[in-house]
């Protein structure tokens, strides 16, 4: 069953966990297994159809990768250099608030969006929107309007 797996799968720890997976099935439906002409048959055929399901996974999560890395830039990278004061800021910041300036600043995020990411009511998310504004703008010394990046 190993090496069935390991020919299919082209990983040896994955080949392990196949061959595992195998007998564990037959195991559990050997009532039905344990009748058939070629147990051995049936589990070699689990095994290969394991193998071929787990590279087709690990293609789909590869696509999946590649799609969402090259969707855009991370946010990282477009933060201007100036910034480092108003980012030192929002980390003084309690943890929620800071939570809400970020996915508003960085992913440009409606206050729905961010109630939703969060697991918080949007009234919530305005709350802490707006605490965060004013103590940044104070902590900045900024009007209030300039700290709604």
């Amino acid at each position: 069953m190993f090496a069935l797996a390991y020919a299919m799968s082209g990983s040896r720890w994955a080949a392990e966990d196949i061959a595992q997976d195998a007998f564990v099935v037959a195991h559990r439906q050997w009532d039905r297994v344990g009748g058939y002409d070629d147990p051995g048959a049936w589990v070699r055929r689990v095994a290969a159809n394991l193998a071929v399901s787990g590279v087709r996974r690990r293609l789909a999560e590869a696509r999946a990768l590649v799609r969402l890395a090259g969707r855009r830039e991370p946010s990282y990278a477009a933060l201007p250099e100036g910034d480092g004061d108003f980012w030192r800021a929002v980390r003084r910041l309690p943890r929620r608030q800071a939570q809400v300036v970020a996915l508003v600043a960085l992913e440009d995020l409606s206050t729905a969006e961010v109630a939703s990411t969060l697991g918080c009511s949007q009234r919530m998310v305005q709350v802490h929107l707006q605490k965060a504004r004013v103590v940044l703008a104070q902590r900045l010394g900024l009007p209030a309007e300039e700290v709604d990046r």
